[in-house]
């Protein structure tokens, strides 16, 4: 196991203070886990990111992959057939692919959020062929997503090169 020396330490990042709004905070708080697992994944060396750490398969990179293909489908309708899948990058995407592809999906999800007014409303463009969820509802699921998934990431991180913090 790596050592963690005291310049490997990333300091955490305190969650957001958002307003008093339920659309402010709960958007305040997914931006929150988005920016700390894309920082997260940024900058971690091959081929480390993308080999499992876990007899699950489990590695950093395809956690990145996976949470596109979610925010792809949650947001922006697109239909993912293989979500198993979405859990490995392709062979040539580095590092600095999967993050800017990220960064780029959270734009667009935050685009097409950014006219919805009503949380109760369903999402603008739902998956094909399901029913659309409320956009609370989306927006909670991806908090639940992205925290699950940057949870992982921490350890992986951690287990590749010592970084520890959000």
């Amino acid at each position: 196991m790596p050592s963690t020396t005291r310049r490997d330490r990333r300091g955490d990042t305190p969650p957001p203070r958002t307003g008093s709004d339920e659309a402010e905070t709960l958007r305040g708080f997914l931006d929150y886990l988005r920016t700390s697992i894309a920082a997260k994944v940024d900058g971690a060396p091959e081929p480390q990111v993308r080999t499992a750490a876990v007899p699950s398969g489990t590695n950093l990179l395809g956690l990145l992959n996976h949470l596109t293909f979610v925010e792809r489908s949650m947001f922006l309708g697109d239909d993912v057939t293989d979500w198993q899948a979405t859990f490995h990058a392709a062979p040539a995407d580095g590092v600095a692919d999967v993050v800017a592809r990220y960064r780029e999906t959270v734009e667009r999800a935050n685009e097409v959020l950014d006219r919805c007014t009503d949380l109760g409303a369903p999402v603008p463009r739902p998956r094909p062929g399901r029913p659309a969820p409320s956009v609370r509802w989306a927006l909670t699921h991806m908090i639940e997503e992205t925290g699950r998934h940057a949870g992982h990431a921490d350890i992986l991180r951690e287990l590749i090169d010592g970084t520890t913090g959000r």
